[in-house]
């Protein structure tokens, strides 16, 4: 093989690598403003597609106007140079899209629109351009063709394998999605520069301003804050999610675009008068007289940074509590920042159900605070799943189960109370007041909602009396739904659209 060939195929593997890490690395970029639903990543992904379509298109009308290796590779390098922009104009153009359209209330749909097309679409229909461009010039005759085709898109794809796996797996979480973005852009530039020197040295030298650019820029404009907030004491990208820790009138962490508290933290108040109290009540819908020594083991799944395993700890003595979080770097977090301490928790970083595929242990509660609106795992709403659960309680177990809505439209909650009645006999609803929030129970045996008010007297710990008073006002009576969950046929995803959407257009 000739060598200017071989080089050509080079330039081929490091625009689809470049490809396919500019894809999952802006998603990383988008998560702090737009979170990272399934409607942000329709947005990425379609738009990603509708421009690579657009390059495709172009490339080949390029090439036959211009077939001369010099022309595909001034492409490259500036195609390079505009994905190494790409971290510098994210946080500007970001938080001002989203800071326009979250008063309209369309910021994750439209917003996440707005910033794909933005920040990708010239860079991406520019490395759209290479493969139709690199089959022009390495044709030899039309006998050729589909050799040439099927090996120049086959070289593509094996840069884009390389490209999926290594930002997400290796490079955001050790550098950091802008460090990721200039290392990809800094390598593609350096293959086209190369290509262009073999092409055409002289106009090779009047490009050399442009990795001159990048560097000045990356000096000039050091990372800093990925994004602002008021009270940040800390923040971190992890494989998972984008983590905010802030102080406010007490200790909060955030994720991702951060309209979700998912730990709060106070040494002088356990009591967080939100989601995570009702945790602590979930057991005592047993039938009376149930008290509270009879709680002896929890499972959670979706630990965050430990609000519920501290609360269980000081309500109900160092009773053994195995704490799953997919995150590493929450758990971390947790440690660090939240004195997520309690020797008696066994924090294991793990996906919930696949911890409960491998433990023969059996608890008298699983607390599962993975649901946040829009952020659903399908795969832990099923009745498949919760068969599992199931089969991991005790004969007085309870679940308890953290369930978005908005204040007209509980249809995800009315899923899940039948997708549970498939498998427990009893499922009780408390509304979490002035939240998008609900807490729904179900137990093992047969249970009544006026139990909780009948077990009520045997409750001593201030903040369980308090919790139980508080979910007793707002226990809430809903009718399961026509939908029931399984994994054969969860459309978790569908569902919450219709929630978010309605509410984003409606405010209801």
């Amino acid at each position: 093989m000739k060598p200017g060939r071989t080089y050509l195929l080079l330039t081929v593997f490091a625009s689809g690598m470049t490809t396919l890490a500019v894809e999952l690395s802006a998603s990383r970029l988008l998560d702090p403003y737009f979170g990272n639903s399934n409607l942000v990543w329709a947005n990425l992904i379609g738009l990603i597609l509708v421009t690579l379509t657009a390059g495709y298109y172009l490339g080949g009308r390029l090439a036959d106007r211009f077939p001369r290796p010099a022309a595909l590779y001034q492409i490259v390098a500036w195609a390079a140079f505009l994905v190494g922009l790409v971290p510098f104009a994210a946080r500007p153009l970001l938080s001002g899209i989203s800071g326009q359209l979250t008063a309209a209330q369309v910021d994750v749909l439209v917003g996440s629109f707005a910033g794909v097309l933005a920040l990708l679409a010239l860079p991406v229909t520019l490395l759209g351009c290479v493969s139709p461009f690199a089959i022009r010039l390495a044709m030899r005759g039309v006998g050729q063709a589909g050799h040439v085709a099927g090996g120049i898109y086959a070289l593509s794809t094996l840069g884009s394998i390389l490209g999926t796996f290594l930002p997400p797996l290796v490079l955001v979480p050790a550098f950091g999605t802008r460090a990721t973005l200039l290392i990809f852009a800094a390598a593609l530039l350096l293959v086209a520069l190369g290509g262009l020197f073999r092409a055409a040295p002289r106009l090779a030298a009047a490009y050399l301003f442009l990795p001159l650019a990048l560097l000045a820029l990356a000096l000039l404009l050091p990372g800093g804050v990925v994004k602002a907030a008021e009270g940040l004491v800390y923040e971190t990208e992890s494989a998972y999610n984008y983590i905010q820790v802030v102080d406010w009138d007490r200790r909060y962490l955030l994720l991702n675009e951060g309209q979700g508290v998912h730990s709060v933290y106070d040494p002088e108040n356990l009591a967080t008068y939100g989601t995570w109290d009702f945790f602590l009540v979930a057991p005592f819908f047993n039938p009376p007289p149930y008290t509270p020594d009879r709680v002896d083991s929890l499972c959670l799944i979706g630990l965050a940074a430990g609000t519920v395993s501290k609360q269980y700890t000081a309500v109900f003595g160092d009773i053994p509590i195995d704490g799953v979080e997919i995150d590493p770097q929450i758990v971390r977090v947790g440690r660090e920042y939240f004195d997520m301490t309690e020797p008696n928790l066994n924090a294991i970083v793990a996906d919930g159900r696949v911890f409960l595929a491998h433990t023969d242990r059996r608890y008298d509660v699983v607390g599962i605070d993975a649901y946040r609106l829009p952020y659903i795992p399908w795969h832990l709403t099923t009745v498949e799943f919760f068969r599992q659960v199931r089969d991991h309680l005790t004969g007085e177990g309870v679940v308890a189960i953290n369930v978005g809505h908005t204040d007209t439209d509980w249809r995800l909650a009315e899923a899940m109370v039948a997708t549970l009645g498939q498998v427990f006999p009893s499922v009780h609803v408390i509304n979490v007041r002035d939240t998008f929030n609900a807490v729904v129970v179900a137990t093992v045996q047969p249970t009544e909602a006026t139990n909780l008010a009948a077990n009520l007297p045997g409750l001593t710990h201030p903040l369980l009396v308090d919790a139980a008073g508080r979910a007793l006002a707002d226990l809430h009576a809903l009718a399961p739904g026509e939908l029931v969950f399984t994994d054969d046929k969860a459309p978790v995803e569908y569902l919450t659209n219709l929630v978010v959407l309605r509410y984003f257009l409606f405010g209801e």
